[in-house]
């Protein structure tokens, strides 16, 4: 079964090898067929390189789904968008 990946903004980078992620998304009202946001922020892992500083808030990132790396961390960055 392949990985879940999603598409979203970084809102933090103060933990360390830790980044907090919004993904947005559209629903649909049931009863009254309008589209509106949702969002829902992950953390995601990543290894920083030596100089470090490579990922900043604001960033387009993609997020894949993983194993747990800890309590609330299942989530790994990718690539810069």
């Amino acid at each position: 079964m392949p990985k879940r990946e999603l598409k979203g903004i970084i809102i933090s980078n103060k933990m360390q090898k830790t980044l907090v992620v919004r993904v947005e998304s559209m629903k649909e009202h049931p009863k009254y067929k309008r589209r509106y946001k949702v969002h829902k922020n992950y953390k995601a892992h990543y290894d920083p390189p030596a100089g470090g500083g490579e990922y900043n808030i604001g960033d387009k990132v993609i997020i894949r789904e993983t194993r747990p790396i800890s309590k609330d961390k299942c989530w790994e960055v990718i690539k810069k968008v």
